[in-house]
């Protein structure tokens, strides 16, 4: 079961306002809170679900600009668990990175952090974060995941992110998934390694995923107008939720 809380939680008409007055501040210019300022309101409330994105200079981190939207408002529809509606961009090496229990990462291209970053990335981990690193060639053989995963050796070690079994809390922490992590439609798609990846892989401590690694894609398989959801026959955004709830609790 998620969460729940007897606090004040943002309603779904609450989160469409703001959503729609962030986008048009981004379009305009406007200044956004800070990420210091963010995690300061939330520092301590961890029963809100922050979603945060790891920026990075090597690569091209800020792809699938809808994904925030649509997984907020899949947390809004299915739980009980309270969400920002502003989306944080923050980098490994900062400060308040330990803020976000969550923390989405993602691109085609090359990873490669600093060691203060590396640095900052275990420290992530190591305090409970959940750092869900998603590539979007979907390739095993791609950059993304050949560079991604050398930045994991050498900040956690060698096999350090063992392939999940599919009788991990993960697959149930909100729905059910037997079978392991559900199938993206880019998989087949004729582009990257064009093979069904049926599992996921993480670095594990005490007992919790920390990185939680993913060549499946589903930054592009949930990166769509939030709107939209409502003309598909099933909702592909199911699986994020059980992410966003692990993450929580």
């Amino acid at each position: 079961m998620c969460p729940e809380s007897d606090l004040p939680r943002v309603s779904r008409r609450d989160f469409l306002a703001r959503l729609a007055a962030v986008s048009g501040a981004l379009a305009i210019g406007t200044s956004l809170p800070t990420q210091a300022a963010v995690a300061e309101s939330t520092r301590g409330r961890f029963y809100e679900f922050v979603f945060a994105r790891l920026r990075y200079n090597s690569g091209d981190w800020d792809y699938n600009p809808k994904v925030c939207a649509n997984l907020l408002d899949a947390v809004l529809q299915y739980t009980q668990i309270p969400v920002n509606p502003q989306e944080i961009v923050i980098t490994a090496d900062s400060a308040e990175l330990t803020a976000f229990p969550f923390l989405f990462m993602t691109g085609h291209k090359l990873v490669r952090f600093s060691e203060k970053e590396r640095q900052g990335l275990v420290r992530y981990v190591e305090n409970g974060g959940l750092l869900f690193s998603d590539d979007c060639n979907h390739d095993v053989n791609g950059l993304y995941a050949k560079t991604f995963e050398s930045e994991m050796t050498k900040a956690f070690g060698p096999n350090a992110m063992p392939k999940l079994p599919r009788q991990h809390a993960l697959y149930s922490s909100f729905f059910d998934f037997p079978e392991g992590p559900p199938r993206t439609t880019h998989e087949l798609n004729g582009w990257g390694d064009n093979i069904v990846h049926d599992y996921l892989r993480g670095v594990e401590r005490r007992g919790r995923i920390g990185v939680l690694y993913s060549n499946k894609d589903y930054g592009c398989e949930w990166d769509y107008d939030w709107r939209n959801k409502r003309f598909r026959t099933k909702d592909n955004t199911k699986f994020g939720v059980n992410v966003a709830v692990y993450a929580m609790t």
